[in-house]
């Protein structure tokens, strides 16, 4: 485990470093939440296209809850794993470049990784019929974003992989919930028109 850790630290640092202040402000935007609106308002308008207005309201409250379950399942491991993040850590900070606006007490998992994986893998599923290359824009939508949290000083790799890891554990569980309830819903208005 020892062995793990510094080997985490030491991709940190050199991730981490790879940064300039040319750049500060691009990765500073990407990991901000508010950057990504833009994509959810596209998003929204595929989901409406692709399940109707109940569809996409049912829809709506899946990544609702994907979201804050990642976010505070993410939350519960950070505070029992009370593990800090590289921009608070001696012999770590010393040698790091910290861009973000703040650093936060503990960083394992990182909640951003965790809840763009969720939605990248739950609304590529749900849009892969109609929309199939949409999974590779949110792949890299998710890279991005999981890869800001390095760049900004406030997460190592590995709480970014366990995000993504957990992230897309869920966002697939959801997706076939999702589906199931669909189905069953849809049916059962179909019968009802009868």
């Amino acid at each position: 485990m020892e062995q793990l850790l510094e080997l985490d630290h030491q991709l940190f640092l050199y991730l981490n470093n790879l940064g300039s202040a040319a750049w500060d402000n691009f990765w500073n935007f990407i990991t901000n939440k508010w950057s990504s609106i833009p994509l959810y308002v596209v998003l929204l308008f595929m989901i409406y296209q692709t399940y109707g207005l109940k569809g996409m309201g049912i829809t709506l409250l899946f990544v609702a809850g994907l979201i804050t379950i990642t976010d505070q399942l993410a939350n519960v491991f950070k505070h029992g794993f009370e593990r800090a993040r590289p921009c608070g850590q001696e012999g770590v900070m010393e040698y790091a470049r910290f861009v973000a606006v703040r650093c936060g007490r503990y960083g394992y998992f990182s909640a951003h990784a965790a809840s763009s994986a969720a939605v990248t893998a739950f609304v590529g599923l749900a849009l892969r019929r109609k929309y199939p290359n949409i999974i590779y824009v949110l792949i890299f939508w998710a890279i991005m974003v999981s890869y800001s949290r390095i760049y900004v000083g406030v997460h190592y790799p590995l709480d970014v992989a366990t995000g993504i890891f957990i992230g897309s554990g869920f966002g697939f569980l959801f997706y076939r919930l999702h589906q199931y309830l669909l189905r069953k819903y849809l049916n059962r208005e179909k019968m009802s028109t009868k």
